[in-house]
């Protein structure tokens, strides 16, 4: 039994075997390796794809979903403890899987339970399951993980998935490209941790053709308003970089466009039927890599997997 509630946690080999579990998800989705299991989802904050994907990737290995996605019809509404529901919801469920608004809540939640924790956000901290659906992404697009350029872009301050991400990818030796405006610029421990972790970087406050032109992955991000206690400052920088098609004449043939959505107005709805947009395929690869995390964290290994007979085919 594992937890995952930090990308930081997983070795570059742990990050590899679970790319490769979740692509053997993508060969075959529908199987009955979690049959008889219960899967709790627990969503404090707002959510389309991860939650929907986490409770589609417990459906399709067969497993039984319970949980609640507004606080307010749960006990919570009446006051009950982070610690008291997780410890209600451990009689029942054999994983849970949480989003909370307070950084460090999936931590603690860890700490009071036995029952395996999965992180599906926590604030403006760590989205580790989204961190791996990027990478298996990126593994997919580019063939590879090392040496890559990859630019990040908006809101770096409060972006989870761009946090994770760079923890992520210490053990690859990326270049990174931060792209943000003053007041959303990378926070300070994170560019301490890259160069902790001798990981290049340069930031950058334009973002027009020639900036991007170098880019394997051009990674996008929405300026979350939810984040923001003064909505004029919301206001001042929530267009400030939007992706136009007309941007993407000179960029890299490889190039791919990711997202974590949802997005707002920082993508151009004509990015949306060039080549390179790739957000939507990335939305998909979260059902391969939640299964794979499913499995990590109830012990079932790559081999199971790959010896699997419980394999159901699609009927179209």
């Amino acid at each position: 039994m594992h937890n995952f509630v930090t990308i930081a946690d997983l070795t570059k080999e742990d990050i590899l075997y679970l790319i490769q579990m979740a692509q053997e998800f993508e060969k075959n989705p529908n199987r009955e390796l979690l049959k008889g299991k219960v899967v709790a989802t627990l969503f404090y904050e707002p959510s389309t794809r991860t939650r929907l994907s986490f409770e589609t990737a417990a459906n399709r290995l067969g497993a039984r979903v319970i949980g609640f996605s507004d606080a307010k019809a749960s006990s919570v509404s009446k006051g009950e403890t982070l610690k008291d529901t997780i410890l209600m919801v451990s009689n029942y469920a054999d994983v849970i899987a949480m989003r909370h608004y307070i950084e460090g809540a999936a931590q603690y939640a860890s700490e009071v339970t036995r029952v395996p924790i999965i992180n599906a956000g926590d604030g403006a901290h760590m989205h580790p399951s989204q961190c791996l659906l990027d990478l298996y992404t990126i593994y997919q697009t580019q063939g590879k993980l090392e040496n890559l350029n990859i630019y990040l872009v908006g809101d770096l301050k409060y972006g989870r998935t761009v946090h994770s991400l760079i923890t992520a990818m210490r053990h690859f030796n990326p270049t990174f490209h931060f792209i943000a405006p003053k007041e959303l610029s990378m926070p300070q421990e994170y560019k301490l941790y890259c160069k902790q972790h001798h990981i290049v970087y340069h930031e950058h406050t334009t973002f027009d053709a020639e900036t991007i032109a170098d880019a394997d992955i051009l990674y996008m991000t929405r300026v979350q308003k939810e984040r923001f206690s003064d909505l004029m400052e919301y206001e001042h920088v929530k267009n400030v970089y939007i992706l136009r098609n007309d941007m993407l004449q000179h960029v890299k043939e490889n190039m791919k466009i990711l997202h974590p959505l949802p997005r707002v107005n920082e993508i151009a709805y004509d990015v949306d039927d060039n080549p390179h947009a790739y957000y939507i395929q990335q939305a998909q690869n979260g059902l391969y890599a939640r299964e794979a995390i499913f499995c990590h964290c109830l012990g079932i290994t790559l081999e199971d997997v790959k010896n699997d007979k419980t394999i159901i085919q699609s009927k179209f």
